[in-house]
């Protein structure tokens, strides 16, 4: 069961964050001016359109016969919808006639970086638990299915318009989730092909054991939900209009490189290997990376660590010396 907590608890709220674990913050953003001009989309628009930059969009567009659900299909480029390019009072306005409008296309515009394209909505919105230096990406659009994927960084999103559906499944999950290519994506994440098949489909049997696993948690106006990286997502936006706020940050960084670029480089280097040696090698990064028994020199007096021992400095070494064997040296 996910916990839920009310207000803005930063003690709280930092014993889920620290234990990697998703908490829903109900009425997190209920006070904010975005919150209440949202309470009508004949209000909110004005409103969004008070911060527009004049830069333009990318926005996926829907057929009427997809019903706002994002994904692969027959085109050409492999998915079910096209992408146009359009300026934000263009798109808001189709969004709002669409929202109005029966059977008619759908529109979704995702994750807009407000500093580029709404300035000063971040500022006159100041979202608490927020981490500090992070700018928001804007979410609006119609009644939508975003498919089951993770994202590599923490994720803090509250909703300002409409409803969401987020049915999590937690990151051990990946084996039973028969997720597609990393190389051609909607949006630049891996999606899950067993969450958007019909129930039961025959090609993704293991699937029921994630299933079971799902949790599902709706969100009102104003509430907020914190996701850490990696745990799978799908995202349903359940009303005509929708609009959402998220913060994306590394919660945990230790400096500049990401764990998925780490990733990436162990699958060209092991992936192919014999399985023996695979389990040598895990045995390896459990012991150096993982450290499921604690710190590999524990036995050893602090002072005698080495580069191993716990300091920004001795990462950057360990760093130094991998950027020069990749470059050969």
């Amino acid at each position: 069961m996910i916990a839920t907590l009310h207000g803005a608890d930063r003690a709280a709220f930092d014993t889920h964050r620290l234990a990697c674990e998703p908490v829903v913050l109900r009425g997190l953003g209920a006070h904010l001016p975005l919150h209440e001009a949202a309470r009508s989309i004949d209000t909110l628009i004005p409103y969004l359109l008070t911060f527009d930059s004049g830069a333009s969009a990318q926005a996926f567009v829907g057929p009427p016969d997809i019903g706002g659900r994002y994904g692969y299909g027959d085109r050409a480029d492999g998915f079910n919808f096209a992408r146009e390019t359009l300026a934000l009072p263009a798109a808001l306005a189709r969004i709002r006639a669409a929202a109005t409008g029966p059977g008619g296309e759908s529109l979704y515009l995702g994750s807009l970086p407000a500093e580029v394209h709404l300035p000063g909505l971040a500022e006159a919105n100041p979202l608490p638990l927020a981490p500090l230096g992070v700018r928001p990406g804007v979410w609006v659009g119609n009644a939508s299915f975003v498919a089951c994927h993770y994202d590599r960084f923490d994720n803090l999103a509250c909703v300002m318009a409409g409803r969401r559906r987020f049915t999590l499944y937690p990151p051990d999950a990946i084996a039973d989730l028969y997720v597609g290519p990393i190389d051609h994506t909607m949006a630049g994440q891996p999606v899950s092909l067993a969450a958007m098949a019909p129930d039961n489909d025959p090609r993704y049997p293991r699937f029921a054991a994630a299933r079971a696993r799902a949790q599902t948690v709706e969100l009102e106006p104003g509430d907020a939900l914190y996701l850490p990286k990696l745990w799978w997502h799908a995202v349903e936006g359940t009303a005509p209009f929708n609009l959402l706020l998220n913060y994306w940050w590394d919660g945990f960084a230790t400096g500049p490189d990401s764990p998925y670029t780490a990733m990436l480089l162990a699958m060209t280097t092991l992936a192919e290997r014999p399985a023996a040696e695979r389990a040598a090698w895990r045995a390896y990064f459990d012991h150096y990376a993982f450290r499921l028994d604690g710190h590999p020199l524990a036995h050893l007096p602090p002072e005698r660590h080495g580069i191993l021992a716990s300091s920004r400095e001795n990462l950057g070494r360990i760093r130094a010396f991998v950027m020069q064997a990749l470059r050969g040296g």
